[in-house]
């Protein structure tokens, strides 16, 4: 009776974690993650900030980690700038080269990944001239090998990484308006 019982609960834990591989492997082979705000500043003002990977560092959510080490190389901004950084186990390892910069309206980052595991995805902001100032959108995309596909079935990645996005963009808005407005009382 035990022995039954046992053989028919790893029939169905197989059966479970077989349909688990079989879904997910159905997965699409890329992602994309985007946000986007609406900044009441000019393109112009916004960009600069972004292009430069020094300035990112005063609203990038990824700099949580006080020890961690820190490289700037290649050009000083746009394109061929190049961060490198290496942290704890919140925000990992990884170099960050901009790869396009078109002022003021788009630059482009190759992002490498080494730890807690390896990527390369694109990122993209795009800032687009609104009339009551710019539509900033953040996103990235890029493969996804089969175990991300197994891990997007147990963590929702574009809600985790989104809501990084999401911080960072809060940020840049409220240092790019704060600073709009200590112009504006000048």
């Amino acid at each position: 009776m035990i022995t039954t019982m046992l053989v028919i609960i790893a029939i169905a834990l197989t059966v479970a974690i077989a349909a688990a591989l079989i879904y997910a492997a159905t997965a699409p082979d890329t992602f994309q993650i985007s946000r986007s705000t609406l900044i009441a500043a000019p393109p112009q003002r916004i960009f600069s900030m972004i292009n430069d990977l020094h300035a990112q560092s005063a609203w990038s959510p990824f700099e949580k980690d006080p020890n961690m080490k820190r490289t700037h190389s290649g050009a000083p901004l746009g394109k061929g700038a190049v961060y490198e950084w290496d942290g704890n186990r919140q925000v990992g390892a990884g170099r960050i080269a901009i790869t396009d910069s078109v002022p003021p309206s788009r630059v482009t980052l190759l992002l490498d990944m080494f730890r807690p595991f390896k990527a390369q995805n694109v990122v993209d902001f795009v800032l687009e001239q609104k009339s009551n100032g710019t539509n900033v959108t953040w996103a990235m995309q890029g493969a996804q090998p089969f175990m991300a596909k197994v891990t997007s079935l147990f963590i929702n990645c574009d809600k985790v990484v989104g809501s990084q996005f999401e911080e960072g963009l809060a940020k840049l808005k409220a240092l790019v308006e704060t600073q709009a407005t200590n112009v504006a009382a000048e």
